[in-house]
């Protein structure tokens, strides 16, 4: 039996954006990029912490505390989760409601969940579950790579971390699962594989960076949208200090020991920065028939600004506003069926990108492409 949601959603076509974690470090960012022309509903434990940010915008600011059994009752356009929703109240109000979805924030383990729960619920609005990494932003450029070759054999990822970027707590939580080996599958066969191992070099935009294992999203996906023989995403940090420290930390099995809530603040410590800002950077190869492709993804405004992005066009995607009618129940970013015209959208938004070394937009279906205004 499915118990029935005590949030009630509505769906009103003329009604805001809600965006859950609507005043955190990439809610806020995602409501600024949106503007004063898409009217928005901010929620968050502390609505006195949003009113600026509400004002800023021409929004309005809610309490909506996932953990307080409260009921939350909205009228809304559609829903962009930017904030961790661990009994998936987000969502399955949102299914009930046939509200369109697209959820930032989950890790694979709550992505197959969420994929259960929304199936149960069969949602006719569409669920975007856009966790691959910086908001999808990884597998719609791998997306428009296979698009380019006719197919994705091998799909390796590499992400620099840059040290004095802003990251909000959410961000980081990929450091609780640095002690829980995962599933991937390389060369047609699924295995376990540990995070912060088989590292190597790779260049990202020029430097030189280690990158390890690490445990996102698309690793799941791609073998099941884009049938991906193998898929690795790695990560490595703008401090190669930073990148020795957290090997050597897990050659001592101290993510396993140090497991439990009890080391949460001390693990995401590790990482977690209020900083300045940092320029955001990933390196995207695809492979097919004996061919490689390119992507590297550079964000002058950092990470929180690239998911943003990433969760503002998953918002066009569900709504059906970016040329290409809206999809149908669950799906993943890499199933847009116009990869390349959703990069030329990152461009719009001011994200940089270049294909084998060549600046401009991936050409998709034999159209030109060219490097849209920032």
């Amino acid at each position: 039996m499915i118990t029935e949601p005590h949030d009630q959603l509505r769906l009103d076509p003329s009604g805001p954006v809600l965006i859950t974690g609507g005043y955190g470090t990439v809610g806020a960012e995602i409501a600024r990029i949106l503007g004063v022309d898409t009217p928005t509903l901010l929620t968050g434990r502390n609505p006195d912490r949003g009113e600026a940010l509400a004002a800023e915008v021409g929004g309005e600011v809610r309490a909506w505390d996932l953990a307080d059994p409260a009921p939350f009752r909205a009228g809304v356009r559609a829903v962009i989760s930017s904030v961790n929703d661990p009994e998936d109240r987000v969502l399955i109000a949102a299914a009930a409601a046939g509200v369109p979805y697209v959820d930032i924030t989950r890790w694979t383990g709550r992505l197959h969940r969420a994929v259960t729960v929304a199936a149960l619920h069969r949602p006719v609005a569409p669920v975007l579950l856009s966790s691959a990494w910086m908001g999808g932003v990884s597998s719609l450029v791998a997306s428009a790579l296979a698009e380019e070759l006719g197919g994705a054999e091998q799909v390796e990822i590499a992400v620099r971390w840059d040290m004095a970027d802003r990251a909000g707590a959410d961000s980081v939580e990929f450091m609780d699962r640095l002690g829980v080996a995962f599933e991937v599958v390389d060369g047609g066969r699924r295995r376990l594989a540990s995070p912060m191992t088989e590292s190597r070099t790779v260049r990202i935009d020029g430097t030189p960076v280690r990158v390890a294992r690490i445990d996102t999203p698309e690793q799941f996906t791609l073998p099941l949208t884009l049938g991906t023989a193998t898929a690795a995403t790695r990560i490595g940090f703008s401090s190669p200090a930073a990148t020795r420290a957290l090997l050597a930390l897990r050659g001592t099995g101290f993510f396993r020991w140090a497991g439990g809530e009890r080391w949460a603040p001390a693990r995401r410590a590790l990482l977690h920065s209020p900083g300045d800002g940092g320029t955001a950077r990933l390196r995207v190869d695809v492979t097919h028939g004996g061919r490689t492709r390119t992507a590297t993804v550079t964000d002058p405004l950092g990470q929180h600004h690239l998911t943003a992005v990433g969760a503002v066009v998953g918002l066009r995607r569900v709504l059906g506003t970016d040329g290409s009618p809206a999809p149908r129940g669950v799906v993943f970013p890499e199933q847009h069926p116009d990869p390349a015209r959703a990069v030329e959208l990152l461009t719009a938004h001011g994200v940089g990108l270049s294909f084998d070394g060549t600046d401009g937009v991936v050409t998709g279906h034999g159209r030109a492409g060219t490097r849209a205004a920032a």
